[in-house]
Protein backbone atom coordinates (compact mmCIF):
# COMPACT_ATOMS: atom_id res chain seq x y z
CA UNK A 1 0.00 0.00 0.00
CA UNK A 2 1.45 3.25 -0.80
CA UNK A 3 2.60 5.67 2.22
CA UNK A 4 1.86 9.17 1.96
CA UNK A 5 3.88 11.15 4.63
CA UNK A 6 3.05 14.75 5.63
CA UNK A 7 5.63 16.65 7.52
CA UNK A 8 2.88 19.46 9.40
CA UNK A 9 -0.47 19.04 10.74
CA UNK A 10 -1.88 22.35 10.27
CA UNK A 11 -4.41 23.17 7.63
CA UNK A 12 -2.41 22.77 4.50
CA UNK A 13 -1.10 19.09 6.15
CA UNK A 14 -4.49 18.07 7.20
CA UNK A 15 -6.50 19.19 4.42
CA UNK A 16 -4.22 17.47 2.41
CA UNK A 17 -5.09 14.32 4.67
CA UNK A 18 -8.58 14.71 4.85
CA UNK A 19 -8.79 14.50 0.91
CA UNK A 20 -6.00 12.07 -0.06
CA UNK A 21 -8.65 9.87 2.50
CA UNK A 22 -11.57 10.63 0.98
CA UNK A 23 -10.46 9.75 -2.61
CA UNK A 24 -8.28 6.38 -1.30
CA UNK A 25 -7.50 4.25 0.96
CA UNK A 26 -3.56 5.05 0.78
CA UNK A 27 -1.93 4.73 4.05
CA UNK A 28 -1.68 8.06 5.35
CA UNK A 29 1.02 9.46 8.28
CA UNK A 30 0.86 12.78 9.84
CA UNK A 31 4.06 14.30 11.52
CA UNK A 32 4.14 17.06 14.00
CA UNK A 33 6.34 18.29 16.96
CA UNK A 34 3.96 20.94 18.14
CA UNK A 35 0.78 19.04 19.25
CA UNK A 36 -1.05 15.90 18.98
CA UNK A 37 -3.79 16.67 17.11
CA UNK A 38 -4.46 19.79 14.41
CA UNK A 39 -5.92 22.57 16.23
CA UNK A 40 -7.47 26.26 14.58
CA UNK A 41 -3.67 28.56 14.75
CA UNK A 42 -6.27 31.60 14.48
CA UNK A 43 -8.45 30.79 17.68
CA UNK A 44 -4.95 31.33 19.33
CA UNK A 45 -5.83 34.42 21.08
CA UNK A 46 -9.20 33.58 21.91
CA UNK A 47 -7.41 30.79 24.34
CA UNK A 48 -5.68 33.44 26.17
CA UNK A 49 -8.39 36.11 26.24
CA UNK A 50 -10.54 33.66 27.68
CA UNK A 51 -13.55 33.19 24.87
CA UNK A 52 -12.28 29.60 24.28
CA UNK A 53 -10.50 26.38 25.88
CA UNK A 54 -8.01 24.64 24.00
CA UNK A 55 -9.82 21.87 23.23
CA UNK A 56 -12.49 24.09 21.22
CA UNK A 57 -10.45 24.88 18.83
CA UNK A 58 -9.71 21.02 17.53
CA UNK A 59 -11.84 21.01 14.84
CA UNK A 60 -12.03 16.83 15.16
CA UNK A 61 -12.86 14.77 18.00
CA UNK A 62 -9.43 12.99 19.08
CA UNK A 63 -11.08 9.85 17.23
CA UNK A 64 -11.48 11.35 14.17
CA UNK A 65 -7.96 10.25 13.02
CA UNK A 66 -8.34 6.21 13.97
CA UNK A 67 -11.51 6.08 12.70
CA UNK A 68 -10.35 7.99 9.48
CA UNK A 69 -6.82 5.75 9.76
CA UNK A 70 -5.08 8.97 9.52
CA UNK A 71 -1.92 8.24 11.68
CA UNK A 72 -0.16 10.53 13.78
CA UNK A 73 3.15 10.62 14.79
CA UNK A 74 4.81 13.18 16.73
CA UNK A 75 8.04 14.00 16.53
CA UNK A 76 10.80 16.26 15.05
CA UNK A 77 12.22 15.52 11.35
CA UNK A 78 15.97 16.27 11.32
CA UNK A 79 17.40 15.20 7.65
CA UNK A 80 14.89 14.08 4.57
CA UNK A 81 16.78 11.64 2.29
CA UNK A 82 15.11 11.83 -1.39
CA UNK A 83 18.01 9.12 -2.56
CA UNK A 84 16.60 6.63 0.31
CA UNK A 85 13.27 8.40 0.69
CA UNK A 86 13.28 7.83 4.39
CA UNK A 87 13.07 10.70 6.82
CA UNK A 88 15.32 10.88 9.89
CA UNK A 89 13.97 12.10 13.59
CA UNK A 90 15.77 13.74 15.97
CA UNK A 91 15.30 11.02 18.62
CA UNK A 92 17.10 8.34 15.97
CA UNK A 93 13.83 7.06 14.82
CA UNK A 94 13.57 6.85 10.48
CA UNK A 95 10.12 6.84 8.75
CA UNK A 96 9.92 5.45 5.09
CA UNK A 97 7.53 7.43 2.43
CA UNK A 98 6.40 6.97 -1.34
CA UNK A 99 5.09 10.37 -1.39
CA UNK A 100 6.24 13.18 0.85
CA UNK A 101 4.40 16.42 1.60
CA UNK A 102 6.38 19.49 3.42
CA UNK A 103 3.63 21.80 5.34
CA UNK A 104 5.87 23.05 7.70
CA UNK A 105 4.27 26.33 7.86
CA UNK A 106 5.92 29.62 8.82
CA UNK A 107 8.20 30.87 11.76
CA UNK A 108 8.45 34.16 13.06
CA UNK A 109 11.08 36.64 11.17
CA UNK A 110 13.37 37.70 13.25
CA UNK A 111 16.64 40.70 12.10
CA UNK A 112 19.23 39.67 14.22
CA UNK A 113 18.66 42.51 17.23
CA UNK A 114 20.60 42.05 20.05
CA UNK A 115 18.66 40.44 22.90
CA UNK A 116 15.91 38.62 20.56
CA UNK A 117 16.46 35.15 21.98
CA UNK A 118 15.81 36.20 25.61
CA UNK A 119 13.41 34.46 27.82
CA UNK A 120 10.17 36.69 27.17
CA UNK A 121 10.57 37.57 23.76
CA UNK A 122 8.75 35.47 20.77
CA UNK A 123 6.61 35.26 18.20
CA UNK A 124 2.61 33.92 18.24
CA UNK A 125 2.46 31.37 15.81
CA UNK A 126 2.76 28.21 18.05
CA UNK A 127 0.86 26.27 20.84
CA UNK A 128 4.22 26.83 22.70
CA UNK A 129 4.19 30.63 21.73
CA UNK A 130 0.79 30.43 23.53
CA UNK A 131 1.88 28.25 26.58
CA UNK A 132 5.31 30.96 26.75
CA UNK A 133 2.73 34.00 27.09
CA UNK A 134 0.90 32.09 30.25
CA UNK A 135 4.11 32.50 31.82
CA UNK A 136 5.65 35.53 30.62
CA UNK A 137 2.72 37.71 30.66
CA UNK A 138 -0.19 36.06 32.50
CA UNK A 139 -1.13 39.25 34.19
CA UNK A 140 0.11 42.74 34.76
CA UNK A 141 1.51 41.81 38.32
CA UNK A 142 3.93 39.67 36.25
CA UNK A 143 4.04 41.79 33.48
CA UNK A 144 4.22 45.60 33.97
CA UNK A 145 4.30 46.62 29.81
CA UNK A 146 4.41 44.29 26.81
CA UNK A 147 6.36 45.99 23.55
CA UNK A 148 5.12 44.55 20.61
CA UNK A 149 7.74 45.26 17.55
CA UNK A 150 6.01 44.78 13.77
CA UNK A 151 2.79 46.15 12.82
CA UNK A 152 1.06 43.29 10.68
CA UNK A 153 -2.02 41.22 11.72
CA UNK A 154 0.00 38.99 13.56
CA UNK A 155 1.08 42.15 16.30
CA UNK A 156 -2.25 43.73 16.52
CA UNK A 157 -3.79 40.31 17.19
CA UNK A 158 -1.40 40.27 20.56
CA UNK A 159 -2.00 43.83 21.28
CA UNK A 160 -5.49 42.66 22.00
CA UNK A 161 -4.30 39.55 23.79
CA UNK A 162 -2.56 41.84 26.22
CA UNK A 163 -4.98 44.39 26.10
CA UNK A 164 -7.60 42.07 27.59
CA UNK A 165 -5.44 40.99 30.47
CA UNK A 166 -4.84 44.94 31.25
CA UNK A 167 -1.43 44.59 30.37
CA UNK A 168 0.23 48.13 29.42
CA UNK A 169 0.99 47.36 25.41
CA UNK A 170 3.53 50.03 23.61
CA UNK A 171 3.29 48.93 19.79
CA UNK A 172 6.81 49.43 17.47
CA UNK A 173 5.73 50.20 13.81
CA UNK A 174 8.15 51.40 11.52
CA UNK A 175 6.14 52.83 8.87
CA UNK A 176 3.61 55.73 8.84
CA UNK A 177 1.02 54.22 9.33
CA UNK A 178 -0.20 50.59 10.74
CA UNK A 179 0.12 48.06 7.87
CA UNK A 180 0.16 50.81 4.93
CA UNK A 181 2.17 48.80 2.65
CA UNK A 182 -1.26 46.91 2.52
CA UNK A 183 -3.51 49.57 3.22
CA UNK A 184 -4.56 52.50 1.51
CA UNK A 185 -3.84 55.51 3.69
CA UNK A 186 -7.40 56.50 4.71
CA UNK A 187 -8.23 52.75 5.99
CA UNK A 188 -4.54 52.78 7.91
CA UNK A 189 -5.09 55.95 9.62
CA UNK A 190 -8.55 54.62 11.02
CA UNK A 191 -6.59 51.55 12.21
CA UNK A 192 -4.58 53.79 14.03
CA UNK A 193 -7.07 55.71 15.89
CA UNK A 194 -8.73 52.29 16.71
CA UNK A 195 -5.31 51.02 17.97
CA UNK A 196 -4.99 54.26 20.14
CA UNK A 197 -8.45 54.14 21.27
CA UNK A 198 -8.16 50.40 23.27
CA UNK A 199 -4.92 52.64 25.01
CA UNK A 200 -2.25 51.00 23.18
CA UNK A 201 0.87 53.20 22.91
CA UNK A 202 1.53 53.08 19.43
CA UNK A 203 4.62 54.54 17.59
CA UNK A 204 4.57 55.03 14.44
CA UNK A 205 7.72 55.48 12.32
CA UNK A 206 9.72 53.58 15.14
CA UNK A 207 12.26 50.69 15.08
CA UNK A 208 13.44 48.67 17.76
CA UNK A 209 17.48 48.95 18.10
CA UNK A 210 18.16 46.10 21.13
CA UNK A 211 16.65 44.14 23.85
CA UNK A 212 18.29 44.22 27.01
CA UNK A 213 18.15 41.32 30.01
CA UNK A 214 18.20 41.46 33.39
CA UNK A 215 20.78 39.16 35.64
CA UNK A 216 18.57 36.05 34.69
CA UNK A 217 18.62 36.02 31.07
CA UNK A 218 15.07 37.50 30.66
CA UNK A 219 14.29 40.61 29.23
CA UNK A 220 14.28 43.61 31.15
CA UNK A 221 13.67 46.70 28.21
CA UNK A 222 14.42 47.81 24.67
CA UNK A 223 15.84 50.55 23.45
CA UNK A 224 14.18 53.04 20.66
CA UNK A 225 16.56 53.03 17.26
CA UNK A 226 15.59 56.59 16.39
CA UNK A 227 15.56 58.65 19.69
CA UNK A 228 17.91 56.01 22.19
CA UNK A 229 15.07 55.78 24.83
CA UNK A 230 14.91 53.02 26.99
CA UNK A 231 11.33 51.70 27.54
CA UNK A 232 10.62 48.82 30.83
CA UNK A 233 9.09 46.06 29.80
CA UNK A 234 9.14 42.07 31.16
CA UNK A 235 7.69 40.63 27.33
CA UNK A 236 8.49 41.55 23.67
CA UNK A 237 6.56 40.24 21.17
CA UNK A 238 8.10 39.76 17.83
CA UNK A 239 5.49 40.24 15.09
CA UNK A 240 7.42 41.94 11.79
CA UNK A 241 6.29 39.61 10.05
CA UNK A 242 7.14 35.32 8.74
CA UNK A 243 9.17 33.39 6.66
CA UNK A 244 8.82 29.39 5.31
CA UNK A 245 9.92 27.25 8.06
CA UNK A 246 12.38 25.04 5.88
CA UNK A 247 15.21 24.24 7.96
CA UNK A 248 14.95 20.20 7.95
CA UNK A 249 14.74 21.02 4.00
CA UNK A 250 18.03 22.98 3.71
CA UNK A 251 20.46 19.99 3.90
CA UNK A 252 18.87 17.81 1.43
CA UNK A 253 18.63 18.11 -2.57
CA UNK A 254 15.26 19.61 -2.68
CA UNK A 255 15.39 23.10 -4.45
CA UNK A 256 14.84 25.85 -1.68
CA UNK A 257 14.74 29.73 -2.10
CA UNK A 258 12.87 31.66 0.15
CA UNK A 259 10.68 28.70 0.41
CA UNK A 260 10.44 25.39 -0.65
CA UNK A 261 10.36 25.97 -4.59
CA UNK A 262 7.67 24.15 -6.32
CA UNK A 263 5.76 24.31 -9.54
CA UNK A 264 2.04 25.29 -10.20
CA UNK A 265 1.27 21.35 -9.22
CA UNK A 266 3.16 21.89 -6.03
CA UNK A 267 5.60 19.70 -6.92
CA UNK A 268 9.04 20.38 -6.07
CA UNK A 269 12.38 19.49 -8.13
CA UNK A 270 12.52 15.49 -6.34
CA UNK A 271 9.97 13.31 -7.83
CA UNK A 272 7.17 12.00 -5.29
CA UNK A 273 8.21 15.06 -2.94
CA UNK A 274 5.37 18.18 -2.89
CA UNK A 275 5.27 21.49 -0.69
CA UNK A 276 2.27 23.19 0.07
CA UNK A 277 0.90 26.32 2.79
CA UNK A 278 3.09 28.88 3.98
CA UNK A 279 6.07 27.09 2.92
CA UNK A 280 5.97 26.62 -0.28
CA UNK A 281 7.01 29.25 -2.75
CA UNK A 282 5.57 29.16 -6.35
CA UNK A 283 8.80 29.38 -8.72
CA UNK A 284 6.08 31.93 -10.99
CA UNK A 285 3.70 34.34 -9.59
CA UNK A 286 0.61 33.80 -10.35
CA UNK A 287 -0.91 36.77 -11.20
CA UNK A 288 -0.44 39.75 -9.08
CA UNK A 289 -0.26 37.15 -5.57
CA UNK A 290 3.01 36.91 -4.14
CA UNK A 291 5.32 33.54 -4.87
CA UNK A 292 4.68 32.38 -0.95
CA UNK A 293 1.24 33.21 0.53
CA UNK A 294 1.54 32.81 4.48
CA UNK A 295 -2.58 32.85 4.17
CA UNK A 296 -5.21 30.05 5.59
CA UNK A 297 -7.23 29.87 3.10
CA UNK A 298 -4.57 29.37 0.38
CA UNK A 299 -3.19 27.02 2.77
CA UNK A 300 -6.61 24.86 2.78
CA UNK A 301 -6.89 25.25 -0.86
CA UNK A 302 -3.13 23.76 -1.95
CA UNK A 303 -4.11 20.85 0.24
CA UNK A 304 -7.06 20.00 -1.38
CA UNK A 305 -5.09 20.79 -4.97
CA UNK A 306 -2.15 18.25 -3.93
CA UNK A 307 -4.93 15.34 -2.52
CA UNK A 308 -5.79 15.47 -6.34
CA UNK A 309 -2.35 14.92 -7.78
CA UNK A 310 -1.60 12.25 -5.00
CA UNK A 311 -4.86 10.40 -6.33
CA UNK A 312 -3.81 10.27 -9.77
CA UNK A 313 -6.03 13.50 -11.01
CA UNK A 314 -3.00 15.94 -11.82
CA UNK A 315 -3.94 19.19 -11.16
CA UNK A 316 -2.48 22.67 -11.01
CA UNK A 317 -2.69 25.19 -7.47
CA UNK A 318 -5.12 27.58 -10.10
CA UNK A 319 -6.44 29.81 -6.88
CA UNK A 320 -9.29 32.11 -7.90
CA UNK A 321 -9.73 35.96 -6.78
CA UNK A 322 -7.87 37.47 -3.90
CA UNK A 323 -9.96 37.20 -0.64
CA UNK A 324 -8.92 37.65 2.87
CA UNK A 325 -10.07 38.70 5.90
CA UNK A 326 -9.16 39.81 9.86
CA UNK A 327 -10.12 41.72 12.87
CA UNK A 328 -8.57 44.91 14.14
CA UNK A 329 -9.63 45.01 17.66
CA UNK A 330 -13.70 45.47 16.98
CA UNK A 331 -13.40 46.73 13.30
CA UNK A 332 -13.58 43.32 11.01
CA UNK A 333 -12.05 43.39 7.45
CA UNK A 334 -12.76 41.65 4.30
CA UNK A 335 -10.88 42.36 0.75
CA UNK A 336 -12.01 40.72 -2.23
CA UNK A 337 -10.07 41.15 -5.18
CA UNK A 338 -7.02 44.13 -5.11
CA UNK A 339 -6.75 47.03 -3.56
CA UNK A 340 -3.36 48.41 -3.88
CA UNK A 341 -1.92 51.10 -1.41
CA UNK A 342 -2.12 53.52 -3.98
CA UNK A 343 -3.84 52.67 -7.22
CA UNK A 344 -2.42 50.83 -9.93
CA UNK A 345 -1.53 52.68 -13.37
CA UNK A 346 -4.59 53.33 -14.65
CA UNK A 347 -6.61 52.50 -11.81
CA UNK A 348 -8.81 54.49 -9.34
CA UNK A 349 -9.66 54.79 -5.66
CA UNK A 350 -13.11 55.18 -4.53
CA UNK A 351 -12.93 56.03 -1.15
CA UNK A 352 -16.21 56.37 1.42
CA UNK A 353 -16.27 56.45 5.36
CA UNK A 354 -18.87 56.66 7.60
CA UNK A 355 -17.73 59.63 9.54
CA UNK A 356 -19.29 58.78 13.24
CA UNK A 357 -18.18 55.36 13.08
CA UNK A 358 -15.20 52.92 12.33
CA UNK A 359 -16.95 51.97 8.71
CA UNK A 360 -15.38 52.37 5.19
CA UNK A 361 -14.72 50.76 2.04
CA UNK A 362 -12.38 51.06 -0.63
CA UNK A 363 -13.05 50.32 -3.80
CA UNK A 364 -9.79 50.01 -7.12
CA UNK A 365 -11.37 50.20 -10.24
CA UNK A 366 -9.78 50.83 -14.14
CA UNK A 367 -10.11 54.71 -14.72
CA UNK A 368 -10.87 53.88 -18.47
CA UNK A 369 -12.90 51.07 -18.53
CA UNK A 370 -14.32 51.16 -15.04
CA UNK A 371 -14.40 47.61 -14.56
CA UNK A 372 -14.39 46.46 -10.83
CA UNK A 373 -11.00 45.38 -9.61
CA UNK A 374 -11.36 45.34 -5.54
CA UNK A 375 -13.04 46.22 -2.35
CA UNK A 376 -11.93 46.51 1.54
CA UNK A 377 -14.62 46.97 3.70
CA UNK A 378 -14.00 47.77 7.54
CA UNK A 379 -17.10 47.21 9.74
CA UNK A 380 -19.33 46.22 6.40
CA UNK A 381 -19.84 42.32 6.25
CA UNK A 382 -20.10 41.52 2.53
CA UNK A 383 -20.53 38.30 1.06
CA UNK A 384 -16.86 36.48 -0.47
CA UNK A 385 -19.47 34.65 -2.90
CA UNK A 386 -20.78 37.93 -4.87
CA UNK A 387 -17.69 39.40 -4.94
CA UNK A 388 -15.70 36.61 -6.19
CA UNK A 389 -18.68 36.63 -9.08
CA UNK A 390 -18.60 40.19 -10.05
CA UNK A 391 -14.92 39.86 -10.35
CA UNK A 392 -14.59 36.96 -12.42
CA UNK A 393 -17.76 38.74 -14.69
CA UNK A 394 -15.91 41.69 -14.73
CA UNK A 395 -18.81 44.16 -13.59
CA UNK A 396 -18.12 47.69 -14.02
CA UNK A 397 -17.57 49.75 -10.64
CA UNK A 398 -21.65 51.56 -10.68
CA UNK A 399 -23.27 48.05 -11.30
CA UNK A 400 -20.98 47.19 -7.70
CA UNK A 401 -21.92 50.50 -6.27
CA UNK A 402 -25.66 50.18 -7.31
CA UNK A 403 -26.02 46.27 -6.08
CA UNK A 404 -23.95 46.38 -2.96
CA UNK A 405 -27.31 45.76 -1.25
CA UNK A 406 -26.81 42.15 -2.79
CA UNK A 407 -23.58 41.57 -0.94
CA UNK A 408 -24.50 42.79 2.47
CA UNK A 409 -24.69 40.15 5.17
CA UNK A 410 -24.50 42.33 8.39
CA UNK A 411 -27.30 40.92 10.70
CA UNK A 412 -30.79 41.99 10.94
CA UNK A 413 -31.67 45.82 12.62
CA UNK A 414 -28.23 46.55 11.59
CA UNK A 415 -27.80 49.64 9.47
CA UNK A 416 -27.22 49.72 6.01
CA UNK A 417 -25.36 52.19 4.73
CA UNK A 418 -25.80 51.36 0.72
CA UNK A 419 -27.46 54.57 -0.08
CA UNK A 420 -24.84 56.70 0.99
CA UNK A 421 -22.26 54.59 -0.47
CA UNK A 422 -23.91 55.18 -3.83
CA UNK A 423 -24.58 58.75 -3.59
CA UNK A 424 -21.27 59.46 -2.69
CA UNK A 425 -19.94 57.71 -5.57
CA UNK A 426 -22.29 59.91 -7.87
CA UNK A 427 -21.96 62.77 -6.64
CA UNK A 428 -17.91 61.99 -7.01
CA UNK A 429 -18.69 61.27 -10.89
CA UNK A 430 -20.66 64.44 -11.16
CA UNK A 431 -18.05 66.52 -9.98
CA UNK A 432 -15.07 64.48 -11.77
Amino acid sequence: MEHIVIIGNGISGVTAARHIRKLSDKKITIISAETEHFFSRTALMYIYMGHMKYEHTKPYEDWFWKKNRINLKNGFVNQIDTTTKTLHFEKGDTLKYDKLIIATGSKPNKFGWPGQDLNGVQGLYSKQDLDNLEVYAPNNNVCKRAVIVGGGLIGIELAEMLNSRNIPVTFLVREPNFWNNVLPEGESRMINREIKKHGIDLRLETNLKEIKSDKNGQVKSVIIEETGEEIRCNFVGLTAGVSPNISIVKNSNINTNKGVVVNRYLETNIQDVFAIGDCAEQQEAIGNRKPIEAVWYTGRMMGEVIAQTICGNRTPYNPSHWFNSAKFFDIEYQTYGWVFPKPKENHEHFHWKYEAESKCITIEYHRETETFKGINTFGIRLKHEVFDRWLTEKRPVDFVIKNLQDANFDPEFYKRYESCIKEKFENRIVTA
